[in-house]
């Protein structure tokens, strides 16, 4: 979801962005109204997440996926090792990603509990000589959170932050380098947000593309080539909105209580089930299953029609999954819990 209120201000200005007479879409981003647009939203992003100045902040394109090719040749820096939590569906694609180009050692492993828990920390398995962690704060279709950031000590730390980015605050010098695409938390589909130490810049694998190096991105402020406007303008209307809601805090707030309310509801019913531990789940993507699997079909068909729609859960997982994202209003999540209560009146 987006916020109505952005969406309300993008289709007032979709023809004419402030008396300029053209859409957002028309603007050349190197003119002075769109670069206005790009530098405010820039600007907001710091502001909210308290960004440090020694830290770029990129409006890339091609997805968070395209950054586990490009972590490895900018970040490895003359080493062959990088440390790597499995964590999820999003945690193992980065990991096959990233085995192009160096060694990776699986620090923390979670497939064989079926990505439902974290191991204790004792038994990480953390490498002496890694050029840096990386990890998933969240994962999408495993509904799986990491709620503490993860010590690795001098370790540079990377986050895929995708799912999780803008839904509390966070310490941004933790990290060695976070990254988001943009369609969850952020904006529409088409951007990949870098925020990245500006210290590691510059030292690439030998052959590295220009287009992949970070370094190319942040000297050329996001512009090196056409970046995607459209989606770099929706974003700064988010950021705007977040900050008119009360910033990070609030959005915590608001996302744990509803986080909360949805996973006692299924706590309290025999009717439905999560699997995730309760100390790593999810406050953005909470999936669930019913007691008797052959009735999600009715169950989906019945929600569609009181207009609660996309709770398919994923095809490796079945049951259902409630993304309730930072855009998701309170009403949802409440109207949500009322039809799961009828439909267990009607069939449990």
């Amino acid at each position: 979801m987006l916020p109505d209120a952005v969406m309300k201000q993008a289709q007032q200005e979709m023809l004419d962005w402030r008396g300029t007479g053209m859409s957002v879409m028309e603007m050349s981003h190197r003119g002075p109204e769109y670069t206005s647009i790009a530098e405010k939203a820039e600007a907001d992003l710091r502001d909210l997440m308290a960004i440090p100045d020694d830290y770029a902040v990129l409006f890339l394109q091609g997805g968070a996926s395209l950054q586990f090719p490009m972590i490895p040749m900018n970040l490895l820096r003359g080493k062959t090792k990088a440390d790597y939590f499995n964590t999820g569906a999003w945690s193992t694609k980065a990991i096959e990603e990233a085995q192009r180009y160096c060694e990776v050692n699986v620090a923390v492993d979670s497939t064989d509990n079926r990505f439902t828990t974290v191991a204790d920390k004792a038994n990480w398995q953390l490498s002496d000589d890694a050029a840096y962690v990386h990890y998933t704060p969240n994962e999408t279709i495993h509904g799986l959170e990491f709620h503490d950031i993860p010590d690795v000590g001098d370790v540079p730390l990377v986050a895929d932050m995708s799912s999780t980015i803008l839904s509390r605050p966070i310490d941004v010098s933790r990290f060695a380098m976070i990254y988001a695409g943009a369609q969850k938390n952020i904006g529409p589909a088409g951007l990949c947000i870098v925020i990245i130490r500006k210290s590691l810049l510059g030292d690439v694998l030998p052959d590295t593309p220009k287009m992949l190096n970070y370094k190319t991105h942040a000297d050329n402020g996001s512009m090196f080539n056409t970046p995607a406007t459209y989606s770099w303008y929706l974003a700064g209307l988010v950021f705007d909105w977040i900050k008119q809601q009360g910033g990070l805090e609030a959005m915590a707030t608001i996302n744990k209580r509803k986080a909360d309310k949805l996973y006692y509801a299924i706590d309290s019913s025999d009717f439905y089930a999560n699997p995730v531990d309760v100390n790593y789940r999810s406050w953005m993507n909470i999936p669930f299953t019913l007691a008797d699997s052959k009735l999600e079909k009715a169950f989906l068909e019945q929600a569609a029609a009181e207009h609660l729609l996309t709770l398919k859960g994923h095809r490796d997982l079945g049951g259902m999954r409630a993304s309730i994202y930072n855009a998701m209003p309170e009403a949802g999540v409440d109207k949500l819990i009322a039809f799961m209560q009828q439909f267990e009146r009607q069939y449990g």
